[in-house]
């Protein structure tokens, strides 16, 4: 049943921290976050192994996310009035994005000490919750770094929840000053595979816009070492297969998050938000 799925899965995710699982509150289906499509067949299979639990995996998809790129200050005003007493909240800060190679938000206070831990910490909550939906696909924000240079408070009105309000708005707002990108997840590959199927395997990649790194020669066979979009690598280990005669395998693992081309990135937001972009 569910709940036993539920529970299954997250014994599966206490031994292995790449596994992320959370649950759909619309259509109520579970949705597991890992590193690629073999992984997940695999969580699948031990589901059914281990916990006797038959499950269907749906189509996969891409966990793309979004990059900021330049650099900007922006200052937001947070002023509301309910009834007797309102809130009120200003916050000055810079908002950058790259390198691309952290994840998260990297927070800086350069203010001082007039601001107590629990405003900071509604601050910072603030801006990571913006994260969590880029203003571009909806898609998490990848890393922000942000200096926080000036806070100004009302002895009335202030309060931690009015600042963590401002800082959600105020993120959101600085990224309209700025360039919005997709990000898209590239794998590391390791093919190996009798020297005749090279030419054919290394002509596959080329065409999923992958990238031969390095192709070494042994005595019967030949490693090739390539990097390609997670998004056209779906279904690759029965593609190997079906190149080398079963021959080849593969070995393949997270490398880094990297630009999508904007074509790309088009037919993402179109399917994400419903509506055409010129990128």
């Amino acid at each position: 049943d569910f709940t036993k799925m539920l529970e299954s899965l997250q014994k599966l995710a206490d031994e292995d921290p790449s596994l992320l699982i959370k649950t759909d509150e619309e259509s109520g289906q579970i949705i597991l976050n890992g590193m690629g499509e073999l992984h997940l067949e695999i969580i699948a299979d031990r589901l059914r192994r281990e916990y006797e639990i038959e499950c269907n995996l749906g189509k996969p998809q891409v966990n793309y996310r979004e990059g900021i790129i330049g650099k900007t200050i922006h200052r937001e005003i947070y002023k509301k009035q309910f009834g007797g007493k309102g809130k009120y909240a200003e916050l000055e800060f810079e908002l950058s994005g790259e390198p691309f190679d952290k994840i998260g938000l990297t927070f800086e206070n350069i203010v001082g000490n007039s601001l107590t831990k629990d405003y900071l910490r509604s601050i910072e909550k603030g801006f990571k919750s913006a994260m969590l939906n880029g203003i571009l696909a909806g898609y998490t924000v990848l890393n922000a770094n942000i200096r926080l240079l000036d806070i100004v408070t009302h002895p009335v009105d202030s309060d931690p929840l009015a600042f963590e309000i401002a800082a959600n708005i105020a993120f959101k707002e600085a990224c309209k000053k700025l360039k919005i990108v997709l990000l898209e997840p590239i794998m590391k590959l390791e093919i190996i595979s009798p020297s005749e199927y090279i030419g054919d395997i290394s002509s596959d990649i080329t065409r999923r816009r992958g990238e031969i790194l390095q192709i070494d020669s042994q005595e019967s066979y030949q490693i090739i070492r390539a990097e390609a979009p997670l998004s056209e690598l779906f279904g690759y280990v029965t593609a190997l297969r079906s190149l080398s005669s079963g021959r080849a395998s593969v070995n393949m693992e997270f490398a880094r998050y990297d630009v999508c081309p904007d074509v790309i990135a088009e037919e993402v937001i179109f399917k994400t938000k419903g509506i055409k972009v010129n990128l």
